[in-house]
């Protein structure tokens, strides 16, 4: 057995008598779910048309840097702390708002390839939209024994991106006004987890439930 294999297997071992190895990481939930919440809302009053805004390029300062970069460094803090769910949730959502980021950047040249054929570029962002509605679904089922906010989050943000990809393909104004109008709930709820991560028990004057799902113990 290599030394690689004896490390992993006296990590594992550590895990099943003891749980996740002690960390002085303090909790990132909280930043990657006010920053997931803060992009997605901004973005999806844009996609409603709230107060006459059309164009929705401001939105790429904060999906770079707070839906982005702030997510990812959550993802990267949740590995030492052994939480695989929240480093794949954080950190790939922080990349998806810094890849969505880019797309909107003149200097990128993404949008500039596609010249006068908006159509085909609308069916790229279609696919790429449809692309993270089947990674959130994938996601939703690994939350399913967690808690009923974290599937409430994704069951949604699932129809946010449907929406939005099916109001792309099919050039429908009001479809996409219905995905803009799922994400304000998505983030609405985003906002929720994350008061309720940030809301310690002990340290806060009240805590929100997140709703946990009780599991039945197999002996």
């Amino acid at each position: 057995m290599s030394d690689v294999e004896k490390a992993n297997s006296t990590h594992q071992n550590y895990a099943k008598a003891y749980g996740p190895p002690p960390t002085r990481i303090a909790n990132p939930g909280a930043l990657g779910l006010f920053s997931f919440a803060s992009t997605t809302f901004i973005l999806s009053l844009y996609n409603v048309n709230a107060r006459g805004v059309v164009v929705p390029n401001v939105v790429v300062g904060m999906a770079c840097f707070c839906g982005g970069l702030a997510q990812l460094l959550a993802g990267m803090w949740e590995f030492p702390r052994g939480n695989v769910f929240g480093a794949t949730a954080f950190t790939s959502y922080g990349a998806f708002w810094m890849s969505y980021a880019t797309i909107f950047i003149p200097d990128s040249g993404i949008v500039a390839a596609y010249g006068t054929n908006t159509d085909e570029l609308n069916q790229a962002l279609g696919i790429y939209l449809i692309t993270w509605f089947v990674f959130t679904f994938l996601l939703m089922l690994g939350a399913l024994r967690r808690n009923i906010s974290f599937i409430a989050l994704l069951f949604f943000l699932c129809i946010t991106f449907v929406l939005l990809a099916v109001g792309i393909w099919t050039n429908k104004l009001n479809v996409s006004k219905a995905g803009g109008a799922f994400g304000i709930l998505t983030a609405m709820i985003a906002y929720y987890c994350a008061l309720s991560e940030l809301l310690v028990k002990g340290e806060s004057w009240f805590t929100l439930p997140m709703g946990t799902i009780k599991q039945e113990r197999v002996d």
